[in-house]
C-alpha cells in the first residue's frame, strides 16, 4: 500500500468522531467492539475444546412483514409470522448468558415490529444492527435511536433510481430510501448502506462513484452481499457468473486501499479463501417462526424455540440438524451450498424431515428447481486483502474456526 492510501484509510475512520454524537461512539466501541471481541475468543476457545455449541452472533429475522416485495427475498410476501416481544427478550437474555452481545435485526421490514424499539431499548448492554429499507427510518426514530446509542442502522440500497423501482417493486423507492439515509446523518448516528449485488445493479453499484456518492451522503461503511436467488421471485438470471463474481472481489480489495468508508464483506478470508458464516459456525438465524436455521436464505428447521425464547440456547447446543448441516456445508464447499450444490442440500433437508419455517410452505420445492450457480468459492483463483487493517481483521477473525480441518 501507499502512504496516500495509509492516510485515506485513516480518513475513513476518523469521519466517525467527527460526525457522530459521541456517546454514540463510546457505545459502539465498548458494546460492540470490546464485548465482541471477548464473545469472539470465547467462542474461539468453545469450538476449539469441543463444548457445547452456540454461535458467536445471532441475525434475528423479527417479521414477515414489509412495505416492499423484493425479487430474490426469502422472507414469504404477505407472511404474518412474528417473534413477539417476550420472545425476543428471551433470545437476546439467552445469548448473553453465553457471552454473545450483538444481534442482527432482519425482517421483513424490522420497523414494522412495534415492540422492537423497545426491546432494543431494554437491552442496552448489548448491540444491534437494524437491516432496514430506510423508509420508515423517520427523523422522529432515527432520534430515538441516538437516545439509545446501542443501534447501527444497515439501510438497503438495490440499485439507483429505476433498478431500485424494478428489484423493489415500489415507486420512487431510491429517493424514499435517501431520505431514511438523510434522517441517520441528521441525527449524527453510525450508520451504513448494504447492497445485494445482481446483474442488474452491478455497473451501478460495483462503483467507486457509487462508494463515493454514499460517503457523501453520511454512510461509514458499506455491506456488500451476493445475490442469491430465492424466494416465490427468484430470478436466477440476475445471479452473477463466476467471471463477474471474481471481479466483484478484485474490486472490494482495491477499494480497500483508499475507500472514504469502511466496504465490508463476510465471503473471504485475509488470503481470499472463501467462508461460510454458517458452515464455520460464527452466525446462525432465527426466523419469524421462532425456528433456528443455518442462514436466513435456508428455510427449512428441527428445532423451534419456546413461547418464552429462553431455550434458545440449549436448543443450539442440543441441535443435531445444525452440526451435521454445517459438515455437510464444510465438507462440500467453502463458498455457498445453496448456490453451488442446491440438489444435495435439498436432500440433506428432505432426509432430515426439516420443518418449512415459511408462510409459503413451499421452500423445499423452491430448493429443487434450483440449479448450480456461481459462489464465491474460487480455488486457485484467490485474491488476498491488500489494505493492512483489513488484512488484520480478516486474519483474526475470517480463519474458519477449525470448520475446514
Amino acid at each position: 500500500m501507499k502512504v496516500s492510501d495509509y492516510i485515506a484509510t485513516a480518513r475513513a475512520a476518523l469521519r466517525v468522531p467527527r460526525e457522530c454524537a459521541p456517546r454514540l461512539i463510546w457505545k459502539f466501541v465498548y458494546t460492540f467492539g470490546w464485548k465482541s471481541m471477548r464473545n469472539l475468543s470465547r467462542f474461539e476457545r468453545r469450538q476449539a475444546k469441543g463444548e457445547p455449541f452456540f454461535p458467536a452472533f445471532l441475525m434475528i429475522s423479527v417479521t414477515e412483514q414489509c412495505n416492499l416485495a423484493c425479487s430474490g427475498c426469502w422472507v414469504s410476501g404477505g407472511g404474518r409470522k412474528q417473534l413477539t416481544v417476550e420472545q425476543l427478550d428471551g433470545i437476546i437474555d439467552s445469548a448473553r448468558q453465553k457471552g454473545s452481545y450483538f444481534f442482527g435485526i432482519l425482517g421483513g421490514e424490522p420497523l414494522l415490529h412495534k415492540g422492537l424499539l423497545d426491546v432494543m431499548e431494554r437491552h442496552a448492554d448489548c448491540y444491534f444492527q437494524l437491516f432496514t429499507n430506510g423508509i420508515l427510518l423517520t427523523d422522529h426514530v432515527a432520534m430515538r435511536l441516538r437516545r439509545m446509542g446501542n443501534v447501527t442502522p444497515l439501510i438497503s440500497i438495490e440499485g439507483l433510481e429505476q433498478e431500485s423501482d424494478a428489484r423493489r417493486g415500489g415507486k420512487e423507492v431510491f429517493r424514499r430510501t435517501l431520505e431514511g439515509v438523510h434522517a441517520c446523518r441528521r441525527a449524527k448516528l453510525i450508520f451504513g448502506v448494504a447492497a445485494s449485488i445482481c446483474r442488474s445493479n452491478y455497473d451501478e453499484l460495483v462503483s467507486r462513484d457509487y462508494i463515493e456518492r454514499i460517503a457523501r451522503e453520511g454512510a461509514h461503511y458499506l455491506w456488500y452481499y451476493l445475490y442469491r436467488p430465492v424466494g416465490d421471485n427468484p430470478h436466477p438470471e440476475k445471479a452473477l457468473s463466476h467471471e463477474q463474481v471474481l471481479a466483484f472481489r478484485r474490486f472490494v480489495v482495491e477499494q480497500r486501499k483508499n475507500a472514504p468508508l469502511f466496504i465490508i464483506e463476510t465471503y473471504w478470508d485475509d488470503q481470499g479463501n472463501a467462508l461460510c458464516p454458517g458452515a464455520t459456525g460464527m452466525s446462525h438465524h432465527i426466523a419469524p417462526s421462532g425456528a433456528l436455521e443455518f442462514c436466513p436464505p435456508i428455510q427449512l428447521a428441527a428445532e423451534c424455540i419456546d413461547a418464552t425464547g429462553s431455550d434458545t440456547a440449549s436448543l443450539f447446543e442440543r441441535s443435531a440438524f445444525l452440526a451435521a448441516l454445517r459438515r455437510l456445508t464444510a465438507e462440500s464447499s467453502r463458498g455457498c451450498i445453496l448456490l453451488e450444490d442446491p440438489q444435495k442440500l435439498a436432500a440433506f433437508l428432505e432426509t432430515q424431515q426439516a420443518a418449512d419455517t415459511t408462510s409459503r410452505q413451499h421452500a423445499l420445492d423452491e430448493y429443487r428447481r434450483m440449479t448450480p450457480l456461481a459462489g464465491h468459492n474460487c480455488p486457485g483463483e484467490e485474491i488476498p486483502e491488500q489494505n493492512i487493517f483489513y488484512r488484520w481483521v480478516k486474519k483474526r477473525y475470517f480463519f474458519g474456526f477449525g470448520a475446514y480441518g
